[in-house]
């Protein structure tokens, strides 16, 4: 049944007095365990304890007195038990983790630390080995910015075999000294992750971030793993010209995405264009591109480039006869490669002119040789295949051009008879044509003629008249004379006679066939009878010809350039906000804004600017009118309105920053009107707020504690003191006070 306090109290209390201590404890371990949270009976329980050298006893009332305030999160008051715990047993485990904690939670960063070195060396010192590790993991994380000691932590964690918790802790650490640009000890941090889990995804992601921040590409791709960190290292490369970093990012993309076909064929594709063929086969061959087109072209390529001619061939013959409309895009091909391989890059263009000709598209096919030999020069084999192709296509004017080039490619080659046959069928078509007679000469020449000269002037006098090799001609362009007329003495002259002044021979003209279908211009092409040529027309002026004067350049006028010029301007952000609304900036203003009525709501990103925006000016709103009331309120107090102060400092109460302040200001305004319960609540407030100092917080105890003595709650007061005197030691009369606050508890 219940007890009577009040009696068993005054019971304890004589007893006390008589010197009876023990039945004294006897009566407060009535009322202790009648109302176990009675915590001023425990503490006085605990206090008597202590007089009485009960040391264990003591502690463990103070102990369950501080855990429970602890609980409730009066720190303070909590703190300064384990304070007192401590000054009764220095080697109290559980107080000094406690009371590092709460010195932690308060800054006190070093005082922590040296209560949990204390820890520390209690458990080595008994053995606890594993105890002591803990405590150097406490140790660590005791100032969150002392990363040293974290890492030493992370260690410690380590050695008792938690590289889960280490691993962890690790990552955080690293995490944070990205974010404060420490990139240096965040690698360092990081490595150790990856040591002690090679395999961790999350560190190689993070170790990546700060390599490639750091602009270290190469050990970012050492950690890269997805295809887009291979391309943001192979963008970057690029953009900073290291396009050797750039090809061994992608080797080394490519070795971690094996089935990736299209990233091969990209590697395979700047291999090739740095010339390193070789290479380029390793990354991509025929049965890994498949059915592709684009594939298989770049692997034909690879082949044609790197002695595999006959296998690149038969790939661009599977092409074409899969779809003939690449026949162009193959000849590029073989344009391309002719450039270092000539006789490959002939095979493909070659392919994709019979491809031509099989459609009948005769301009085609020899375009494609056209541009073949533009590249490969005199090259024997393609200029016949030309000349094949015009003969059987009828394209008269790009035969006589390609037997042009292939007399030249025959000169080059040193075939004199094929180079002297085809050269002289070009004089007696075009014997105007320097250049046919040039051609003419140097055949003659490479077959050792010794008077080339004569033998031109014999050709074109008529002597020895040329034979015809055009087959579109059909016969003679001259008729045979009915009867042999009589000889005409013809005077004997030199070459350079001949080119020094012409000779005028009559030639009888030829009788127009009705059934010839060949227009009579190109009569002239093949047999010349000797009777009617001017030499002087054919030969003369070689020396004495000047080239024509060049086009005058066109002269364009260069666009005028626009200058603009600008002035410093102040804005309003209204009207920014509102031209940002309007749907057409170049409107006028009356229009734009009959348009901006009309338009559609601003898209939800707009909305969620601006409500960011109004979000963080309310809070600057709502800190700047606490500030304006507490500015109010000494306004008010100093006109003498002490109701209307107190409204106002209440309002500033409200802001965090200003807490502290205006309630122990309200709290002595109350005082001062002889109103202690108002006045102790809104101490108790303050006493909750952060204080801006140890001095303004020791002074607010020393306020509350004298306001509560004065109200007769004397225990509340006593354990007040207590806990300033743990904070403050002998704090103005604060040890007499406690000396006459026991005394009254006691019933003295």
């Amino acid at each position: 049944m219940p007890i009577d306090r009040a009696a068993t109290l005054r019971n304890a209390e004589k007893l006390i007095r008589q010197g009876k201590l023990d039945a004294a404890i006897a009566e407060y371990v009535r009322i202790v365990e009648d109302q176990p949270e009675d915590w001023a009976a425990k503490n006085t329980l605990g206090d008597m304890y202590a007089r009485a050298g009960q040391t264990d006893k003591a502690v463990q009332q103070f102990v369950e007195i501080a855990n429970n305030l602890s609980d409730e999160g009066q720190m303070a008051k909590a703190g300064a038990l384990y304070k007192k715990i401590l000054k009764l047993k220095p080697d109290h485990e559980h107080a000094l983790m406690q009371v590092a904690d709460i010195l932690a939670t308060q800054r006190l960063y070093a005082d922590a630390r040296t209560h949990l070195t204390t820890l520390m060396e209690l458990r080595l010192a008994r053995g606890d080995t594993r105890g002591a590790l803990q405590t150097k993991v406490r140790i660590g994380a005791v100032d969150p910015e002392d990363y040293e000691r974290r890492l030493q932590g992370v260690a410690a964690r380590v050695e008792m075999g938690d590289k889960a918790g280490g691993l962890n802790d690790l990552k955080d650490i690293a995490s944070e000294l990205t974010d404060r640009g420490r990139n240096d000890e965040a690698i360092g941090a990081l490595k150790q992750a990856a040591e002690l889990h090679p395999g961790d995804d999350e560190v190689k992601e993070k170790l990546f971030a700060v390599y490639f921040a750091a602009g270290d590409f190469a050990s970012a791709r050492s950690c890269a793993s997805s295809l887009e960190q291979f391309r943001m290292i192979v963008a970057a490369q690029e953009s900073g010209g290291d396009a050797d970093g750039a090809l061994e990012t992608l080797r080394q993309a490519a070795t971690h995405h094996e089935d990736d076909r299209a990233l091969k064929a990209e590697l395979a594709r700047r291999l090739v264009a740095r010339g390193d063929v070789a290479s380029a086969a390793e990354y991509l061959t025929a049965e890994t591109a498949g059915d592709d087109p684009q594939l298989l072209m770049l692997v034909a390529d690879i082949k044609l480039r790197g002695g595999g001619a006959d296998d690149g061939v038969h790939i661009v013959r599977k092409l074409l006869d899969r779809d003939a409309g690449r026949r162009e895009q193959i000849a590029q091909l073989g344009w391309s490669v002719a450039e270092q391989h000539p006789e490959a890059g002939f095979k493909v263009v070659e392919l994709a002119a019979e491809c031509a000709v099989a459609q009948s598209d005769w301009p085609a096919a020899a375009a494609a040789l056209q541009e073949f030999v533009t590249r490969v020069p005199n090259h024997v084999q393609a200029l016949m295949r030309l000349v094949e192709i015009c003969v059987d296509g009828g394209l008269e004017s790009t035969m006589h051009q390609a037997q042009a080039q292939l007399a030249d490619a025959y000169l080059a080659a040193g075939a004199a008879t094929e180079a002297r046959f085809i050269a002289e069928d070009l004089v007696a078509r075009e014997p105007w044509e320097r250049a046919n007679i040039e051609r003419f000469r140097k055949a003659l020449e490479l077959m050792g003629e010794p008077d080339p000269d004569e033998v031109i002037a014999a050709r074109l006098s008529g002597d020895s008249p040329f034979t015809s090799t055009d087959l579109l001609a059909g016969e003679s362009l001259f008729d045979e004379p009915s009867e042999e007329p009589e000889p005409v003495p013809e005077p004997e002259l030199e070459v350079d006679d001949l080119l020094a002044e012409p000779i005028e021979i009559e030639v009888p003209k030829k009788k127009a066939d009705p059934k010839s279908k060949k227009p009579s211009k190109e009569s002239h092409q093949f047999q010349l009878s000797a009777n009617a040529i001017d030499l002087d027309s054919i030969l003369g002026d070689f020396e004495d010809a000047e080239p024509e004067p060049p086009a005058p350049k066109a002269k364009v006028k260069a666009p005028p350039q626009a200058h603009a010029e600008t002035d410093d301007v102040e804005v309003d952000l209204s009207i920014v906000i509102d031209d940002f609304k309007k749907p057409d900036a170049k409107l006028p203003a009356a229009a734009a804004k009959d348009a901006q009525a009309k338009s559609e709501p601003e898209p939800a990103d707009l909305d969620g600017v601006f409500g960011t925006m109004r979000e963080q000016a309310s809070k600057r709103t709502g800190l700047d009118d606490a500030e304006k009331e507490y500015k109010r309120g000494l306004a008010l107090r100093s006109a003498g309105d002490i109701d209307g102060c107190i409204q106002a400092f209440e309002k500033a109460s409200r802001a965090p920053k200003l807490r502290f302040m205006t309630s122990w200001l309200i709290a002595r305004l109350y005082r001062e009107r002889d109103m202690m319960p108002q006045a102790l609540e809104w101490l108790e407030r303050a006493a909750q707020a952060p204080a801006p100092t140890n001095n303004e917080s020791h002074q607010l105890l020393y306020e509350l504690a004298d306001g509560l003595e004065k109200t007769g709650e004397v225990a509340r007061a006593l354990a007040i003191c207590l806990e300033l005197q743990a904070d403050a030691g002998e704090y103005k009369d604060v040890l007499t006070r406690i000396d006459r606050l026991t005394k009254v508890q006691a019933g003295g």
